[in-house]
């Protein structure tokens, strides 16, 4: 998800992995799921398949729940979230890759991009290298959801923020100060972390593009897709909701790039 904005970067969830659904435990994924798929099915043609691909799907939660509605599959870049995913979701085709240059070989009625992972992508060609991608893998009358990041004059900087976990078993404290770099935002993680085995610290540094509602239309015409905007989304950054525009050819996928990023959201 989050080097140079066109350079290879691993994966930022080397440390955290097995602590995100903990740090993120307030998200209420059925709930999101119910609107996805409400989403879906009003714009899903009627000879798409129920499949859904739900790509950067971090540990699988909101697979977990759109399994409901659909045989789902799930891609991710961060090996260390797909390990956890996989134990959640026995079963489920999960797959590693770069959402900017990924080939299943196959579509599905319903591709996703969920909780702000497009905004790892960093720059305006691998945002559209991306759409096309995601696109190339819908099903003629297919649906492709794309929850975006913060867009430029959203993202407030010089503001401290702290997320706190208090188990019995397990402390943790999250803190980092919102800065911009460029059309960046930037996002430096402190973790301080006690557990029966003692207390740790550790750091990760996310990159996400403050892309304009512009940027978002233009890769989703560029990719043949004909976009709607829903200002509220799930958590109020709003969501683009494509569908194959009227006499458009079939998307077809970018030809991968080297510069992978990292894929699930922050």
């Amino acid at each position: 998800m989050s080097g140079s904005p066109e350079s290879a970067t691993p994966g930022v969830f080397t440390r955290s992995a097995d602590l995100y659904d903990t740090i993120y435990r307030f998200k209420d994924y059925p709930a999101e799921a119910e609107r996805v798929h409400e989403l879906i099915a009003a714009r899903r043609g009627p000879g798409a398949p129920a499949t859904l691909l739900d790509v950067a799907c971090g540990t699988g939660k909101h697979l977990e729940q759109l399994a409901r509605w659909y045989g789902v599959e799930g891609l991710d870049l961060d090996p260390n979230l797909l390990a956890v995913a996989a134990a959640r979701l026995p079963g489920v085709p999960l797959h590693q890759g770069d959402m900017t240059g990924f080939d299943l070989g196959r579509t599905f009625g319903a591709v996703v991009t969920l909780f702000s992972s497009i905004g790892y992508v960093r720059t305006e060609a691998r945002l559209r290298r991306a759409v096309a991608c995601l696109a190339a893998h819908l099903a003629p009358g297919g649906v492709l959801v794309v929850e975006p990041w913060f867009q430029p004059g959203a993202y407030l900087t010089g503001r401290p923020h702290a997320l706190f976990v208090d188990e019995p078993d397990l402390k943790l404290v999250r803190m980092n100060a919102s800065a911009i770099e460029g059309h960046l935002s930037v996002l430096e993680f402190h973790y301080l972390l006690a557990t029966g085995a003692g207390v740790s610290h550790f750091t990760e540094r996310h990159e996400l593009a403050l892309f304009t509602a512009e940027q978002y239309a233009a890769a989703f015409a560029a990719a043949g897709l004909a976009v709607e905007v829903d200002p509220d989304g799930l958590t109020g950054r709003g969501l683009f909701i494509g569908t194959w525009a009227p006499g458009a050819p079939r998307p077809t996928s970018p030809d991968a790039g080297p510069d992978a990023g990292p894929d699930a959201g922050p």
